[in-house]
């Protein structure tokens, strides 16, 4: 993935679950490569993580809290965006939620709310940001975080709910992208496997079992640094990634292949 340094500088990106975990390590990628940052999340923990990036990052870095789910909230976000720091032709959303429950408990409105969050909550951005591209004249490009379990049944977790959303986040990606290319507007996706992250840290806490099993599916036999979905992210939102179109790229160490 050939990028050039600071190849994004001049752009404006906003990211979705950007104030902790793999949104945030996705944000400070896109910020050393030049890009302006709005960091969207629904916690309030938001705010001190792009103050923290504004401090390291050479560029422009804000926050937005939003509830990803709520149309009027998401359209504010990219309203304040261009207001602040010029019209956004950079998206990734990352913003999600996975509950680990057997789908014979679960209750409607919890297998309702997991899909609203990773589904519509990747889709309501998406709209927005389309949007705000095409009134602007510009294009851009969109990063939809999928997940290796929309492909494959990792076990040992139950989780029927999050791997049916994230199976539907390719598939939104694949569709917006043939709809939205005419328009100048790219979507893709990435598919991560077991990555360190605050989700996945509280498992090994409580779970760690559970943990074990992941790793010994895993041919790389750990799990995935936050810092290095970096460069794909990177890639996929510059100009050196101009034909890659709809696609869901894996990086999971090789889980799905065994």
């Amino acid at each position: 993935m050939p990028v050039s340094e600071g190849s994004l500088a001049g752009r404006t990106a906003v990211v979705t679950g950007g104030s902790r975990g793999l949104g945030y390590a996705m944000a400070e990628a896109l910020g050393r490569n030049g890009a302006d940052l709005m960091l969207v999340d629904v916690l309030e923990s938001v705010t001190d993580a792009a103050a923290r990036l504004d401090a390291e990052l050479p560029g422009a870095v804000a926050a937005q809290r939003c509830d990803v789910t709520e149309a009027d909230q998401v359209a504010q976000v990219f309203a304040r965006t261009a207001d602040e720091l010029g019209t956004a032709t950079i998206l990734v959303n990352a913003a999600g939620i996975a509950w680990n429950e057997p789908a014979i408990d679960v209750t409607a409105e919890r297998f309702r709310t997991v899909l609203d969050v990773n589904v519509t909550g990747t889709f309501l951005p998406c709209q927005s940001f389309a949007r705000a591209v095409v009134a602007a004249g510009l294009t851009g490009s969109v990063v939809n975080v999928a997940s290796m379990s929309g492909m494959v049944v990792n076990l040992p977790q139950p989780q029927a709910a999050y791997n049916a959303s994230k199976a539907a986040v390719s598939m939104l990606t694949a569709s917006l992208a043939v709809e939205w290319l005419p328009l100048g507007i790219r979507v893709n996706a990435i598919a991560p496997g077991y990555f360190a992250s605050d989700m996945t840290k509280s498992v090994s806490t409580t779970d760690p079992d559970m943990v074990d099993e992941w790793m010994r599916r895993t041919p790389a036999g750990r799990m995935g640094r936050p810092d290095e979905l970096g460069p794909l992210v990177t890639y996929l939102c510059g100009d050196e990634s101009a034909f890659v179109v709809g696609q869901t790229i894996v990086i999971d160490g090789g889980y799905t292949i065994v």
